[in-house]
């Protein structure tokens, strides 16, 4: 059972050094007029910004106890956005030219009411902050601070049908990408979830992190969050949400389905056919450390398994 601990046990401010969090332009500031400056910036109208702002001020985090948040910008700035590059340290740099004003978000198949949802409808939504381990099936790590929502809020309002057994998540396909005019996957990238997987409380719709809302590198402006996965799992920039009554394909799965396979959960015991996922490097650390399973979920997730075999359903 997912545990909330309360306001009082983590503020915003412990996760990064306070110099860098008051200092950097990227921060909200405590005020309220501070936090709804840096919304502004993205696009949001004033009253908007105060209302998003103070939702997010508001709320406080579960965090993986004794772990610190690895600081904002190696994880603004080290990600895995192959429609802009291949290459690490590029899309930082490069997501700038995502349009993401106006966005529309496209919730249909097996449900019964089919609804298109502004960002402005989701970020009405009320907001949780939740601090979770990211693990990169490569092998690297961090521990993000995500603003968002439990994809089962979302479910609620477009009532999947029992026909409703997976989810299948469509990211953005756009001129300003680079990326897809390369094979290197079969665009638009596409993921998906067991239903369950994705009614799960730790299962998140993430529209911020770190206090404000995402920077594009990192899936701006609304991105799937499935900590107990490997992270090409949390799909960045979603356009569609699909309910099916079938399995759907999924763009690793589909490039090399020996080497990712549709659950990608976090497993040390179940190797990449190229190296070893017993351990894993920690941003910012040198040494590695042991990975665990689920990536330390285990105890709210591992019953979605029981008589699976996880080393075929890998």
């Amino acid at each position: 059972m997912l545990t909330i601990r309360p306001p009082s046990d983590i503020v915003p401010s412990e996760i990064t050094p306070r110099e860098q969090y008051l200092t950097r332009r990227e921060f909200i500031a405590h005020a309220a007029m501070g936090s709804a400056a840096a919304l502004i910036g993205t696009g949001i109208g004033t009253a908007q910004a105060e209302q998003v702002s103070g939702r997010i001020e508001g709320y406080r985090a579960a965090a993986p106890i004794g772990e610190e948040a690895t600081p904002f910008k190696d994880a603004s700035s080290y990600n895995n956005y192959y429609e802009f590059s291949t290459d690490k340290y590029s899309p930082a740099g490069m997501a700038g030219r995502l349009k993401t004003r106006p966005w529309q978000v496209q919730v249909d198949g097996e449900v019964a009411k089919p609804r298109t949802f502004g960002i402005e409808d989701l970020l009405k939504l009320p907001q949780q902050e939740r601090i979770y381990r990211m693990r990169c099936v490569e092998g690297w790590s961090m521990v993000i601070p995500w603003i968002g929502f439990e994809f089962s809020q979302l479910a609620q309002l477009v009532q999947p049908t029992a026909n409703a057994k997976y989810v299948e998540f469509i990211t953005a396909q756009q001129d300003t990408m680079p990326g897809i005019r390369m094979s290197i996957l079969d665009w638009p990238y596409a993921e998906g979830l067991r239903i369950d997987e994705a009614m799960h409380p730790l299962t998140l719709l993430t529209v911020g992190m770190y206090g404000q809302l995402l920077p594009n590198q990192n899936g701006a402006p609304v991105r799937l969050v499935v900590p107990w996965k490997y992270g090409f799992k949390s799909a960045k920039s979603l356009v569609r949400i699909r309910f099916t009554s079938k399995q759907p394909g999924t763009a690793w799965n589909k490039a090399a389905a020996n080497e990712y396979g549709f659950y990608s959960n976090v497993n040390p015991q179940v190797d990449h056919p190229r190296w070893s996922q017993a351990t894993e490097r920690r941003i910012g650390e040198f040494r590695k450390r042991p990975t665990l399973m689920f990536n330390g979920y285990a105890d709210q997730v591992a019953g979605l398994y029981t008589g699976m075999d996880l080393n075929k359903n890998f």
